[in-house]
């Protein structure tokens, strides 16, 4: 009977547990989206609420730590339980990351306001990096909630794509760099927007592995 209420109250923790993370993932997602969009349209109102909105990612990461601390203290979980929270907190680790990048990405912007914008033909891919991006975040979370190797490793699959794109646009702002040296501050930006991006693909990838490692039990290496 002791052992049926301790599953059930652990249960119904574990379920407010997945439901902030998949909270922290849209955060994040809506965070890539609005940074590349305040990026498009030169926005420095909108790129300051989404370095403002980051302190939420912060808050709500600090929440969900504390919830798995407190289960492991008070519910004292057996060792596959142990191996869901375990994952939870690095998943929490990757995600507020994330959110830094699109931080880090608005900051960008504010620097790039009424700077000679490099022609947009020449930078068409971010906007296609962030899509992708967000989608890796969506797939990455619904694997761990789901279970799901599959989806995990579909997201480690789509990195690929990312890192692709990533050398594409590089190799782009490289040349455009020896053509047309006046964007050469502009294309220097962008480059690192771009890495941004691709470093939010390499959180969602860690994400992916970890709950490849948490289902197999298989150890799995860490981009950071």
């Amino acid at each position: 009977m002791e052992t049926k209420k301790y599953r059930s109250r652990f249960e119904k923790e574990l379920d407010e547990l997945h439901s902030n993370l998949i909270k922290l993932g849209r955060l994040a997602e809506e965070a890539i989206d609005r940074s590349v969009t305040a990026l498009i349209t030169q926005d420095a109102s909108l790129a300051e609420a989404v370095i403002s909105a980051d302190k939420s990612i912060n808050s709500l990461s600090n929440q969900i730590e504390s919830e798995a601390l407190n289960i492991l203290l008070r519910q004292q979980p057996v060792a596959g339980d142990l191996r869901t929270i375990s994952t939870a907190l690095k998943m929490v680790t990757d995600l507020e990351r994330i959110g830094d990048q699109a931080e880090d990405i608005c900051t960008i912007v504010l620097h790039l306001i009424d700077e000679n914008y490099v022609p947009q033909g020449k930078w068409i891919i971010i906007p296609k990096m962030a899509r992708l991006a967000k989608d890796m975040v969506n797939l990455c979370v619904e694997s761990f909630i789901k279970q799901d190797i599959a989806i995990a490793k579909k997201v480690i699959e789509m990195d690929d794509e990312m890192d692709a794109l990533f050398v594409k646009l590089r190799d782009e702002m490289i040349e455009l760099l020896q053509r047309q040296p006046q964007y050469a501050n502009q294309a220097i930006y962008l480059m690192m927007v771009v890495k941004y991006l691709e470093k939010i693909g390499d959180h969602a990838e860690n994400i992916a592995d970890w709950v490849i490692s948490w289902i197999t039990g298989e150890k799995k290496s860490r981009k950071t």
